[in-house]
């Protein structure tokens, strides 16, 4: 459930605490089931994003047994994939191979966004770029056909991909911000920040809000964040898993 003290975009009418909560604590499965359907591999239990998409996988719900052959259903034999959400006991043959803690932060009226400039926006020509600068700075997954989920944008200079920010998750209503990378002899000059308040405003501009998700260890990121006009909504654990042989 969402933190008591997280201060919530001002609603609209068309807003329902249950269905809020049910599209952000599921905003995997959200998105599979709504704006990214169409990337949807699966069925009524179980949905992944393609392997060069996303490493994403998402169920409806835990609480239904049928759930882990569903999963079977859609991942390679002995497969590692990530889980979010599930804290309990694996069936026999499945195996945890790591996790961690996260934090969603989304927006809150305090955030002022704004369109930058220098911006420019990225595809499909650009993906060797987008590639190296996330392997130059491990923002978080990302894959060849990533830029395919929303818009990306960065910054060049010298012709060189120094910045970069974009769309990953779309829950109804919701976008996330993902990928923000700042290569290291470019930081501290504001342009993380920058292309954060650009992707949300472009976010804004469609009628959705802007989420976001960080590692919980990742405080100077996440302070950056709430300075921007970002609140923690809850916290949440990552698994990693893998499938039985």
């Amino acid at each position: 459930m969402p933190d008591a003290s997280i201060a919530l975009p001002a609603p609209t009418l068309s807003d329902d605490a249950a269905v809020l909560d049910a599209v952000l604590d599921n905003a995997a499965w959200s998105s599979l089931t709504g704006p990214h359907a169409a990337f949807a591999i699966g069925g009524d239990l179980a949905r992944r994003y393609p392997d060069d998409v996303a490493p994403f996988v998402a169920v409806r719900t835990w609480d239904d047994p049928a759930v882990w052959e569903a999963l079977r259903e859609i991942v390679d034999a002995g497969e590692e994939f990530g889980l979010s959400g599930f804290d309990g006991e694996l069936p026999a043959g499945w195996e945890f191979v790591g996790g961690g803690d996260g934090v969603q932060l989304v927006e809150t009226p305090a955030l002022s966004t704004r369109p930058d400039e220098e911006a420019v926006e990225l595809g499909a020509e650009d993906v060797d770029d987008m590639l190296a600068i996330v392997a130059r700075n491990q923002p978080g997954p990302f894959r060849p056909r990533t830029h395919e989920l929303g818009r990306y944008i960065g910054i060049r200079r010298g012709g060189r991909l120094v910045a970069m920010a974009g769309e990953r998750l779309h829950p109804a209503g919701w976008t996330e911000i993902s990928a923000v990378a700042v290569d290291e002899d470019h930081r501290r000059q504001g342009l993380a920040s920058r292309l954060v308040l650009d992707v949300a405003f472009h976010i804004q501009q469609r009628g959705d809000r802007a989420l976001m998700h960080a590692a919980a260890s990742n405080t100077g990121a996440i302070a950056a964040y709430e300075r921007l006009g970002f609140a923690l909504r809850r916290r949440t654990r990552f698994s990693s898993v893998r499938a039985p042989q």
